[in-house]
């Protein structure tokens, strides 16, 4: 798990999200919304738009679905994690089976959470990484 701090003074923590499902992206943009130290600076949903967006925006954390049309989150997380070492990736997914997370783990995802169980997870990951 990712000790670092993303906040710095003045600067507001930059999220993206990549995931296929508009409701999950507005889902989450809403709680994140809350957060005053954050701000969603895009959405993606699929796999050529992540890899496009992250390059441009450059965001201090990605939430990242491993499902994504037209590629795979995994591949996904290989490319920012080579491309953008210090990018906090959260895989958020629907299929939190062991090999996937042993797969994450090993690209350098920093956390792992399945979207039906740990969803509230996301806002106290977050909340903690700008304290």
């Amino acid at each position: 798990m990712c000790q670092v701090i993303l906040q710095r003074k003045g600067e507001l923590m930059k999220v993206f999200i990549a995931n296929d499902s508009a409701m999950i992206c507005e889902r989450i943009t809403e709680m994140l919304l809350e957060i005053p130290e954050i701000e969603v600076v895009g959405q993606a949903f699929t796999a050529p738009q992540v890899i496009n967006s992250i390059k441009e925006l450059k965001p201090d954390a990605v939430i990242l679905d491993i499902r994504i049309p037209k590629g795979s989150g995994i591949d996904i997380l290989r490319k920012i994690k080579k491309d953008h070492p210090e990018t906090i990736i959260l895989i958020f997914t629907n299929y939190p089976r062991s090999q996937y997370l042993k797969k994450c783990m090993e690209l350098g995802a920093d956390y792992f959470l399945s979207k039906s169980t740990e969803f509230d997870r996301l806002e106290q990951i977050l909340r903690s990484l700008i304290k």
